[in-house]
């Protein structure tokens, strides 16, 4: 009842809150986005939503939240539904799961509160991939960044009815598409937590006890998401088998979700089926592991040049064998899914079902043709001399892959193997463990074969009996069925023998069957029921004999998904004529083109250069329009990202800064969800850019101010140029506003690059037109007019092009006021570039003294050129 707590209370919420809130909200774009590219594309998600009204049945307002949806470690609080497995998530087992029936990234969120409101905890598991990825932070970055669908699932007591936090209200906003799940408070518990990952962490990552063993929100979480898992799944995992870390983004570039959009890195926004993307240009990966660090790593470039250099070596060595390569190549290419394979391994239903029982059988026979392939990859590395590979050839060397194998092979035959086609992988399972270990395993073996013999003979003696060509087919659904083709002259009158049932036909061939096949198909079933239960029961014994040794799979996982992501890299060096990128403070391209036109096009692209520097780190481009300013600006984006990936690009020489940030504002588009018109749209992206821009930002803005009118975004882009010109970040800026090129003027760290054009006129049409070269050249275009050129092509009326001619000449009277570079402005410019010139050559010449001294007197004479032309000013501006 302290009146002066009372006071700074309200304080606190009405403007503190607030804020932690907004920082809370881009750091949970972080962290999602995080797990997004590390785990992948998450197509399959679910994204129905279980709605339950969230307010009063009279707002509209809550027609458009995702609602939260409960479960049955939820309480029965009231404006609430509890769900059961039947009305939720379906209760089965680990290998049961769909991915089309539940997220494949489920994150538990929980906040502070009172005096520790602001601070958040998180944590995910991918039911794809056996790691925990926990984070915990408060008022600590502004980072927005990108993710895919996921599940959430916070505590009741955050989504009452009525009383639900500004975080959940802010998180439903956001997250539109996200499935949202309550559990009781009681689940965040930070010591269950801290047990969960003592019991559960491989020894490899234990040390993550160290950084998390404080960090109350981020064990509550991980304890309340475990628990969520074991529900859905109906299963638990086994003891030291989970991948757990704790996860910052220090070492990665930050691209918001805009600008991946924008650039079309991962989804072509025309048509996201196509793989006109940069992730669809390098995309030559041979395995899902492979697929998803790929993705990942667009989305996420490095930062380290130490580390985009040893990748850079490992792909210049993999093109100079092309032996070696596609030997590396064919090994790689025979791995499985083996993050899938280990999250299933490590998983131990709690009920034996069918289901559950043959996919262990599956997986162990996976597991098996994972580690035969152990030797053969050995092989195909040790040719290689670089860091990077011969790292992944030590981690090869690892004797428990050996260890694991050994005792696979006393168990499992070692003809068995992973084979494609359903029949024969059910072979390959019924027949999986050797003979005389279970003496009931080998009887009910025998009988399956002789059922399945007996069929194959039944469907012998009805060929026989109706004269038809009939065959054995089988399918996971039908079982063994009978096929004919459907040309066959031996049908009598069109006709089938009525004993066949459950006829149909897809193109040239009749299925069907028969009550006699039906009954067999049975008597097959429960024969494998019986077979895949005793065999399961072995294979389990059998993993839990290798659980202790299952650690280093995690190593062999980001061996082959980093392997195959560079071997992807490698392979699309071979298909275009891609130059290793250098590391400096400078951006420079020679004859660089587009990547993704380039795939487009029957021809090779337009090339340009580019050069910018912490001395001229502002490049406003002009130009018509069509003329390709657009196209070179997400060139040069694209090229950056490439680079600090590890991949070549697509240049004849290239040198980049490491950009700590990537932003784009392209796109004249108006957002009816927000309510945001276009210029609205404008203003809010090139807010955020310039709340989150540094010195070490890449920005390529394409139009700004177009939607307002011509002098108010004038005034804007100026105004947002002056701010970036303070910056030492590298912007391209494309603009109409032929105004905007004066602005060098003033700052000598802009400069003025445009596209030229070349007019045409043919003997048969008296009209001129434009012919686009896409040659980028130094100054800003002196066409004008040209908007009326393009109109003109359109096919607009004669008499409106007319009308418009002649107002933009009286418009153009009153307004363009001409103005004039002063001598001492020119001098000053040539002094700075004279400086700027200099600086880059002392920090990056790598020049012998002989070249240094003819580069150095170049140098000097197009000073003194420059210096002479700022005297001869004056004398024009008396003529």
């Amino acid at each position: 009842y302290n009146p002066e707590y009372q006071r700074n209370l309200c304080f606190w919420k009405q403007n503190m809150l607030p804020l932690y809130i907004t920082h809370f909200m881009t750091d949970l774009f972080v962290f999602l986005h995080l797990l997004d590219s590390y785990f992948g594309d998450k197509s399959s998600y679910a994204e129905n939503i279980s709605t339950v009204n969230l307010t009063s049945p009279s707002s509209t307002r809550a027609q458009n939240i995702p609602q939260a949806r409960k479960t049955p470690l939820s309480s029965g609080r009231a404006g609430y539904r509890n769900w059961t497995p039947f009305m939720g998530h379906s209760v089965t087992s680990s290998s049961a799961v769909s991915t089309h029936s539940v997220a494949s990234v489920i994150v538990a969120v929980i906040e502070g509160r009172g005096l520790a409101r602001g601070e958040v905890g998180m944590a995910s598991i991918d039911l794809k991939n056996p790691e925990v990825v926990l984070s915990q932070f408060a008022d600590n970055t502004t980072y927005a960044k990108n993710f895919n669908t996921l599940e959430i699932i916070m505590s009741n007591t955050a989504c009452d009815t009525g009383n639900a936090t500004k975080l959940f209200s802010l998180i439903t906003e956001n997250f539109r598409n996200v499935t949202f799940t309550t559990v009781q408070r009681k689940y965040f518990n930070e010591s269950k937590g801290l047990e969960y990952i003592e019991q559960l962490c491989i020894p490899e990552y234990s040390t993550v006890l160290m950084e998390v063993q404080s960090k109350y929100y981020c064990l509550a979480a991980v304890a309340a998401v475990l628990k969520y898992v074991e529900f859905i799944q109906n299963s638990v995992y086994a003891p030291k088998s989970l991948k757990i870390r704790f996860h910052g983004s220090e070492q990665t570039a930050m691209i918001d979700s805009t600008s991946a959009l924008n650039l079309e890195l991962i989804t072509n926004n025309r048509d996201p089926r196509n793989g006109h993307t940069l992730f669809g240009v390098l995309n030559y990966t041979k395995t899902p592991g492979g697929s998803r660090r790929l993705r990942s790593n667009i989305l996420e470039p490095l930062v380290d040049a130490d580390t985009i250099n040893t990748r850079l070596d490992s792909v210049q060595e993999l093109l100079q064998n092309e032996e070696f390569f596609f030997g590396l190549q064919s090994v790689i290419s025979r791995f499985l899914d083996t993050e899938q394979l280990l999250s299933v391994l490590v998983q131990i239903p709690k009920q034996d079902t069918f289901n559950a029982s043959e996919s262990k059988i599956t997986n162990l026979i996976y597991l098996k043709h994972t580690l035969e392939l152990v030797e053969p990859l050995k092989d195909a590395l040790k040719v290689y001399k670089t860091p990077l590979l011969k790292a992944y050839y030590s981690s090869l060397e690892d004797k428990r892959f050996g260890i694991i194998l050994e005792k696979i092979k006393t168990v499992i035959n070692d003809d068995t193997r992973y084979t494609k086609g359903c029949l024969n992988m059910r072979t390959q399972k019924c027949y999986a463990v050797k003979p005389n270990i279970n003496e009931f395993l080998d009887i009910a073996r025998r009988t399956y074969t002789e059922i399945v013999d007996d069929i194959a003979g039944m469907i012998t003696q009805l060929a026989e009996k109706y004269s038809l060509p009939l065959k054995t087919s089988f399918s996971l659904a039908r079982g063994f069925f009978i096929q004919m083709t459907a040309d066959c002259a031996a049908i009598h009158n069109g006709q089938l023998p009525s004993e066949f049932t459950k006829i149909t036909k897809m193109k040239n061939v009749y299925n069907f069957t028969s009550p006699d096949l039906m009954k067999m198909n049975e008597r097959c079933q429960e024969s494998l029921r019986e077979i895949y239960h005793m065999t399961y029961l072995i294979v389990c014994k059998l993993l839990s004999e290798i659980y202790e040794h299952i650690h280093c799979l995690y190593k062999l996982s980001d061996t082959v998904s980093m392997l195959d992501m560079l071997q992807s890299f490698a392979h699309a060096c071979t298909l275009s004529d891609y130059v290793r990128p250098e590391f400096t403070d400078t951006l420079a391209i020679k004859q660089g083109w587009h990547p993704v036109l380039e795939k487009i096009s029957l021809e090779k692209p337009v090339c340009n250069n580019t050069y910018i520097t912490e001395g001229s780190n502002v490049v406003i481009i002009t130009g018509p329009n069509m003329s390709g300013k657009s196209t070179y600006l997400k060139q040069i984006a694209l090229s950056q990202i490439m680079a600090q990936i590890g991949s070549f690009v697509p240049a004849e020489y290239s040198s980049f800064r490491i950009a700590e940030q990537i932003f784009t504002r392209i796109g004249m588009d108006d957002d009816i969800e927000t309510n945001s018109s276009t210029f609205m749209q404008e203003m809010k992206e090139i807010t955020y850019i310039i709340q989150n821009a540094n010195d070490r930002s890449l920005i390529i803005i394409d139009e700004l101010g177009r939607g307002t009118s011509p002098e108010e975004g004038i005034g804007i882009c100026y105004a947002v140029c002056e701010y970036l010109l303070n910056l030492k970040a590298f912007t391209l800026l494309a603009t109409h506003f032929l105004e905007l090129c004066q602005i060098d003027t003033l700052y000598p760290n802009a400069e003025n690059n445009y596209f030229k054009v070349q007019h045409v006129r043919s003997s048969s049409d008296i009209r001129e037109k434009i012919a686009y070269t896409y040659m980028l050249s130094k100054g800003h275009t002196e066409e004008k007019n040209y908007g009326l050129k393009a109109a003109e092509v359109s096919s607009l009326p004669p008499s409106i092009i007319c009308d418009a001619k002649e107002i933009i000449t009286l418009v153009s009277r009153q307004m363009m006021q001409q103005q004039r570079n002063t001598s001492e402005t020119l001098k000053e410019r040539a002094i700075y570039r004279l400086a700027n010139m200099l600086v880059q050559t002392a920090r990056n010449s790598q020049l012998d003294p002989n070249s240094l001294q003819i580069y150095l007197k170049g140098l000097k004479k197009k000073y003194e050129t420059d210096c002479l032309a700022s005297e001869q000013i004056p004398m024009e501006n008396q003529q």
